[in-house]
């Protein structure tokens, strides 16, 4: 096969809240994605300095977590295979109170400059943090606004959406990805946030141990068209 018979590089952009919710909540899928050749850009809205952990036992204060988990976050990148990294400079806990037309303005312009075949962020309502909701508010709208034709998933926690029925879904609208091969570097995406896992006897804990607490797959709900069309085990 020559470079002209190649077929194009597939993209992803991950547009998220804090360092860590890349990890914690669907780290094994960008594990995955990016072990299959997937170029994945990730955005953190904030630096996460407002945390509630500062390392066990504290060693951070508000005037150094923001550059601690900025590079926790990067060594996270690295553990997963994430190859870009964008903040967006707004201050932890205030994501919702940021001008709106901005921020979708500010998102539509990766859209542009990415243009992803997957797009992954919280979905506004059902985001559990109102960073979550206000950046998953943004990226859906810019989406929308950009008219690009990727496909819209929002990240789901833990295997709640294994029984989508109870929330309002049938299992059409979930896509579930089987991440058991890719344990080991979520697992090392976790202890990369130091700051905020060490307290979690668990995370620590031997390496096969410690992945018993990880599930063999991660949910997403679909939250377009595109989304719509394609398999159930696979975003893309």
């Amino acid at each position: 096969m020559n470079k002209f018979d190649q077929a194009p590089v597939r993209k992803l952009l991950a547009v998220f809240a804090h360092p860590d919710d890349e990890s914690f909540i669907c780290g094994g899928t960008l594990a995955k994605y990016a072990s299959e050749g997937v170029d994945i850009t990730l955005v953190s809205a904030t630096r996460g300095e407002m945390g509630r952990r500062m390392g066990n036992p504290p060693y951070l204060n508000r005037e150094t977590m923001a550059a601690a988990r900025e590079m926790e976050l990067r060594q996270a990148c690295a553990s997963l295979g994430i190859r870009h990294l964008i903040f967006l400079n707004i201050r932890d806990k205030t994501v919702e109170f940021t001008d709106a037309d901005r921020l979708t303005a500010r998102i539509e312009d990766l859209i542009h400059q990415v243009d992803p075949d997957v797009v992954l962020t919280f979905h506004e309502t059902l985001g559990g943090h109102p960073d979550h909701c206000a950046i998953g508010k943004a990226t859906t709208a810019a989406l929308r606004g950009t008219g690009h034709r990727g496909a819209l998933y929002f990240i789901t926690f833990g295997d709640a959406m294994e029984r989508p029925e109870r929330f309002g879904f049938t299992r059409g609208d979930i896509t579930k990805v089987d991440v058991h091969a890719h344990l080991e570097a979520k697992l090392a995406a976790f202890r990369a946030h130091r700051c905020q896992t060490e307290i979690d006897e668990w995370v620590w804990l031997p390496d096969q141990e410690a992945m018993t607490r990880f599930g063999r797959h991660e949910y997403f709900m679909k939250g377009n068209r595109e989304a719509a069309a394609r398999l159930r085990h696979d975003l893309f």
